[in-house]
């Protein structure tokens, strides 16, 4: 068992503290801004475009990348649009053909969301960690239901691990998945899910404030259900657009977090990522809890002052800035040590 697994132990539910400021304004000057919430998730798309679409962002708040490639490749389903974050920081491992890869999968409730409101984040996380950030336009539901969205996944991660990645500098043994809500949840879901098809795993998974499973019962969807950005009886509508009928909540590849720990075991190393004021905040911790129970290598970070969404806002908080240079931190070391 790694040294991670030996460390302060993990709860199964989070704590919250104050709002951080830079947090708390931007929710101010921003208060139509609702994941979840009572308007139409097409109102959603336009306004989250709007505000965190790298276009919108000033220039002085963009954050610096070595090279962006757009390119896309003939998936299962259609065509799936590929941006590459090159970082020049990691520049001499793509040169030697040992870079490491991050195939990124967004958040938005599976309903909502682009690269182009992802982009400045990963831009910040690709140079912090040396590693390549590939963001995933993937098809979105309601449109396209489970399991499109695993289908384009794994369909990457084999790219990547073979001529994608050659092509691109990229070891075939240092390509990670990792996204953010449902993002982290698909994230969570594709692992098991190569694990049980023998498939190659990915080298390390990053999931940030991930939708482990749906979150009515726990404290933070009583404490933070509404007002924090995310709108948390919302999850349950965007649940209603990913899941296919006859397909229940509880499936091994829909709620990982629901599976017996048992189930959890044999998974590459992950680094969890929780905030105070989010209302999926416990069942990301005990998500994290119950698979370091399992065997796991787990990084488990807390931010008690944050809410759901700071990847997207690194342009307006200094501390969302701080939590993702944690991550990358993490995922360097997962990659290259």
């Amino acid at each position: 068992m790694s040294n991670t697994n030996k460390g302060p132990e993990i709860p199964t539910t989070g704590t919250r503290t104050k709002l951080v400021p830079s947090i708390s304004q931007f929710l101010k000057d921003n208060s139509s801004l609702h994941l979840g919430g009572d308007e139409d998730f097409h109102a959603e798309r336009r306004k989250h475009l709007e505000v965190f679409g790298i276009h919108s962002i000033p220039k002085d708040k963009q954050h610096p990348i070595g090279e962006v490639e757009f390119t896309a490749i003939r998936g299962p389903h259609g065509t799936i649009p590929v941006r590459v974050f090159y970082p020049k920081s990691g520049e001499e491992h793509r040169k030697k053909g040992e870079a490491g890869a991050l195939v990124y999968f967004h958040g938005g409730g599976y309903t909502v969301g682009s690269v182009d409101e992802f982009e400045n984040g990963l831009r910040f996380l690709a140079e912090e960690s040396g590693v390549q950030v590939y963001g995933i336009d993937y098809r979105l539901a309601p449109e396209f239901k489970f399991p499109v969205q695993l289908d384009e996944y794994s369909h990457i991660i084999d790219w990547l691990q073979t001529s994608g990645g050659q092509e691109r500098g990229v070891h075939p043994s240092r390509v990670s998945g990792g996204g953010d809500s449902a993002g982290g949840n698909m994230t969570a879901a594709i692992s098991l899910r190569r694990r049980d098809e023998g498939k190659t795993p990915l080298h390390s998974q990053i999931l940030l404030y991930p939708e482990a499973r749906l979150p009515f019962d726990t404290p933070a969807a009583a404490e933070n259900n509404s007002g924090y950005y995310l709108e948390c009886n919302g999850i349950f509508s965007f649940a209603d657009h990913y899941l296919p009928r006859g397909t229940p909540p509880s499936y091994k590849y829909i709620s990982p977090g629901m599976q017996y720990k048992e189930y959890l075991k044999g998974q590459s190393c992950a680094g969890v990522y929780t905030s105070g004021f989010d209302p999926l905040r416990d069942v990301g911790v005990e998500y994290a809890h119950k698979s370091r129970e399992a065997g796991n290598e787990i990084v488990w970070r807390h931010y008690d002052g944050m809410t759901h969404g700071w990847l997207q806002m690194t342009a307006w908080s200094d501390e969302a800035k701080d939590a993702v240079r944690d991550v990358a931190a993490d995922l360097k070391k997962f990659t290259y040590s």
